[in-house]
């Protein structure tokens, strides 16, 4: 797929299939976080791969959406350990893309109990977990569009409003 397609055709998805992601899938989705840049190359990430049915409906119980978490095939926390926030997102901005680019689907989800989520990964409750990300294959199959169309459609601010010079 070629870059710019996949970042203006990716689109979050909720409604997974029940079928399970392939190992190497999950691989190149983890790895593709892994090669994430960060300042001074610290990587300061690591990526929780939670599949302990119970950790799984405990860290439902701590995001905003739970039942994002309780279809999907796969379930990554992103915990940080120092570094700044762009890096945790530089890594989630990877593994979303990289998910996309092998047709599965995912969302990042917003967390509502910190301590409760802490809990459920089996953290100390000062860890900070950057984000909760949840993929699968789609239940319906995404639409095929060009990158200006997937633009075009895209309920974005328009590009003149975001985009100033000086």
């Amino acid at each position: 797929m070629d870059a710019y397609l996949g970042i203006v055709s990716r689109r979050e998805v909720r409604d997974y299939a029940a079928r399970p992601l392939e190992p190497e899938v999950e691989h190149r989705i983890l790895d593709a976080g892994r090669m994430a840049g960060s300042a001074k190359n610290r990587q300061p990430w690591t990526f929780l791969v939670v599949r302990d049915d119970d950790a799984v409906e405990a860290v439902a119980e701590s995001v905003f959406e739970p039942s994002n978490v309780r279809g999907a095939a796969f379930l990554v926390a992103v915990v940080m350990s120092g570094g700044a926030g762009i890096d945790g997102g530089r890594a989630v901005q990877n593994m979303l893309l990289a998910a996309h680019a092998q047709g599965v689907g995912s969302c990042p989800n917003g967390i509502s109990d910190r301590v409760g989520l802490n809990r459920a990964l089996r953290l100390p409750e000062e860890t900070t977990v950057a984000a909760v990300l949840t993929f699968g294959y789609p239940a319906r199959d995404p639409a095929r569009r060009s990158a200006e169309e997937w633009v075009a459609r895209a309920n974005r601010k328009p590009f003149d409003e975001v985009v100033r010079e000086l």
